[in-house]
């Protein structure tokens, strides 16, 4: 080995000894001659020293060191004085005094240090990936990454689960987000699919009476990013046989339980709180809640529908809702400026026409429009708000949806900028009893909320022919701090019931086999009940790590554009390789 000991490993129980350490060079300092060196590697730093009295060529050659050149020291630990110790270092009782330094490479200049703490923009460190990964916030965003795996693979196997991998050049089945499609140089003008999720497959594991599946999973999306997306992820996927919605739900407490203990020394209480969709989208506005602080959507359609407010009396003539916030004491906070201009703009974002917004005073209401409310409305709508004097009255009239997603949002960011949680907290619960299909307005037919092959409840069958919003699914989605974490479902596995969910899709008999067809075939061969679910891993590590950007917490992450900024992902190709795929560009310069 070429060195002795790492950079995080010396003690004062050291002192006296003779080691040999290699690492990169984090700080140079030189004092009146003595050189002060922060040797790094990705378990800690020491600080070596070089003296003129060890020898002149090589403290001429430490003197000529910088950030980043990549050395090799040998010498002897001495302790430090007590005015000298560092509390902030783990190594900062000790020194290693420099007696021999060999170079094995010099850096360029790096565009930024890795120790500093103004970053430059995120292009830059994507492009240097390298360098931002010398960071000491990514290497412990790294290494909580691969203790969260090894813990999640761990409990797992003592669950008895059996860790079994799925193609990754599989059939195109479009649902949801576009494939990202492989064409095939053998069979020409077809096209490989990389997996959206190992859905199919995992399903036929269980047919096949492989009754525990277990797999950290790539996966692949072309779709629409964001601060939590990313077109490749990864994802801890599981799937069980002969079990119900219960016996999934308590198998991914366990592991929470074990990740939160484990990672965060805290014993997490099960079972974690439990919501319906319908009650989550009433109280919060949202199916991923953000549940470490209050501040629930109240309606008060009923109580302004004989306003003479014409807005509201419009919206709710028109079948829509008045539903609102109250923010607790915050009624001279925010100006007039930000309430009709900033938080209007937000709402707005989200399908919003405007904000109404009262003041608590004196029990009653106070703003441009609070004229338009009688003394009995304005009583009636501080009573509903638990309204007290100070508060801020938020309101949203519009579609369901519209006020669902608008004060959604708006309650997220009031939370945030009022800072009415603990960044630290980690409030986790299931979103359970999602409706099976949703209206696709734009197209004029119904599509399957979270995929169409979750398991209808029995009693909601009749609605397949009656109501088919009614008819809720056997699904269920983990959030934490406003984040889905996990999603899945109890699955079909009668082909009848699967016909019928493919026939409220639009979805004929042909067709379901030409693009589920080895899936349908399988379960026509003895099919378990079984059902699963598939947890982000970068979410949660994100979620553990404390960070808002799920690129934070992945080696070598895509931009927002799904470029690959360190590689030149994607990029053009030589013609040969087109032709042996059988595939002629014809592009508009």
């Amino acid at each position: 080995m070429l060195r002795s000991h790492n950079c995080g490993e010396l003690r004062k129980s050291n002192v006296g000894e003779t080691v040999q350490l290699c690492g990169w060079v984090d700080s140079y300092r030189d004092h009146g001659g003595v050189v002060f060196i922060d040797l790094r590697d990705r378990y800690g730093k020491t600080q070596v020293v070089f003296r003129p009295e060890e020898g002149s060529e090589v403290h001429i050659e430490g003197r000529h060191l910088r950030s980043e050149d990549v050395i090799q020291v040998a010498g002897e630990v001495v302790p430090r004085t007590e005015k000298d110790v560092n509390p902030k270092m783990v190594t900062g009782e000790i020194d290693v005094r420099v007696r021999e330094l060999k170079v094995f490479s010099k850096s360029k200049t790096p565009p930024f240090e890795p120790r500093t703490q103004d970053l430059p923009n995120e292009e830059l460190r994507l492009k240097y990936r390298f360098i931002d990964l010398r960071r000491e916030e990514l290497r412990k965003a790294m290494i909580l990454r691969h203790k969260l795996t090894k813990l999640a693979r761990d409990y797992f196997d003592e669950q008895g689960f059996l860790d079994i991998e799925t193609p990754i050049l599989g059939k195109s089945t479009p649902e949801g987000a576009r494939d990202y499609l492989v064409p095939s140089r053998v069979h020409e003008g077809e096209f490989y699919a990389l997996p959206q999720s190992p859905q199919i497959f995992k399903q036929i594991l269980m047919v096949a009476g492989y009754d525990r599946y277990i797999q950290i999973a790539k996966c692949f999306r072309d779709e629409d990013l964001r601060a939590d997306r990313q077109p490749e992820f990864t994802q801890i996927d599981l799937e069980m046989s002969f079990v119900e919605q219960d016996d999934v739900l308590s198998m991914v407490e366990g592991l929470l339980a074990v990740w939160m203990k484990e990672l965060r020394g805290v014993d997490l209480q099960l079972p974690l709180p439990r919501l319906s969709h319908a009650e989550a989208m009433e109280r919060f506005g949202t199916d991923k809640p953000d549940l470490r602080f209050g501040m629930e959507i109240v309606e008060i359609t009923d109580l302004v529908a004989d306003s003479d407010f014409g807005v509201f009396k419009n919206v709710v003539g028109s079948g829509g809702r008045v539903r609102g916030l109250n923010v607790k004491g915050v009624g001279d906070r925010y100006s007039r400026r930000v309430l009709d201009n900033d938080m209007k703009n937000l709402v707005g974002e989200h399908g919003a026409k405007g904000l109404a917004y009262f003041k608590v005073v004196g029990g009653k209401l106070e703003s441009s429009i609070a004229k338009f409310f009688n003394e009995e409305q304005q009583k009636a709508i501080v009573e509903r708000m638990q309204g007290e004097d100070g508060d801020l009255l938020l309101y949203v009239a519009d579609q369901p949806d519209v006020t669902s997603a608008a004060l959604a949002a708006l309650r997220n960011h009031l939370g945030k900028d009022l800072e009415l949680y603990d960044p630290q907290e980690m409030a986790i619960a299931w979103i359970l009893e999602f409706p099976l299909v949703t209206w696709n307005e734009d197209e004029q037919r119904w599509d399957a909320e979270h995929h169409m092959f979750c398991n209808p409840f029995e009693e909601d069958l009749e609605y397949f022919v009656t109501d088919p919003s009614k008819i809720r699914a056997r699904s269920y989605d983990l959030v934490c701090n406003g984040y889905e974490g996990a999603s899945g479902s109890i699955r079909i596995h009668d082909t009848k019931i699967q016909q019928q969910v493919f026939d409220l899709l639009k979805i004929d008999p042909e067709e379901a086999e030409e693009r589920f067809g080895f899936l349908l075939e399988a379960l026509r061969y003895g099919a378990p009940p079984h059902g699963g679910v598939a947890l982000g891993l970068d979410r949660w590590v994100m979620l553990f790590s404390m960070y808002d950007n799920i690129r934070d917490v992945i080696a070598f992450p895509k931009t927002q554009k799904a470029s690959d900024l360190l590689s030149g992902a994607p990029s053009e190709v030589d013609p040969k390789q087109l032709r042996d795929l059988h595939i002629k560009l014809d592009l508009p310069k």
